[in-house]
């Protein structure tokens, strides 16, 4: 996986599966200082992912300055991201496009469960997975 650095940040584009319907997500904020993953719902709808109010936790997510926004962690079957199976990883929905630019960001939650490793001289991200 690529990634382009945008105003200093590090950008990659991913495709995320469910169930048989694909969307490529072209803005999603590589963070190593993000504890969790999270997607935009409205880019997630597009895959019939949605938030489920009745199994899913509200959580706060905090950005920089301290501002909060809920999102909803749950699990979601059947979700890949890139070739890798991600079901026993939560992830976090929320309005994120709107408040920060994102389509999503991947956490360091992510991370750690693909065993990624990032070459930053060549701007590559690869899993073990």
């Amino acid at each position: 996986m690529k990634i382009q650095l945008k105003h200093g940040l590090p950008i990659v584009s991913l495709s995320l599966t469910h169930n048989n319907h694909s969307v490529t997500l072209p803005n999603v904020l590589f963070d190593t200082g993000c504890a969790a993953t999270v997607f935009d719902t409205e880019a997630l709808a597009e895959i019939e992912v949605y938030i489920d109010f009745i199994n899913g936790k509200a959580k706060r997510m905090y950005g920089v300055g301290g501002t909060s926004e809920t999102c909803y962690e749950q699990l979601i079957p059947e979700l890949q991201i890139e070739h890798i199976a991600l079901d026993k990883l939560p992830i976090q929905l929320g309005s994120i496009q709107e408040s920060y630019g994102f389509d999503g960001i991947l956490g360091i939650d992510f991370m750690i469960k693909t065993k990624c490793k990032v070459d930053f001289n060549a701007l590559e991200i690869t899993f073990a997975h």
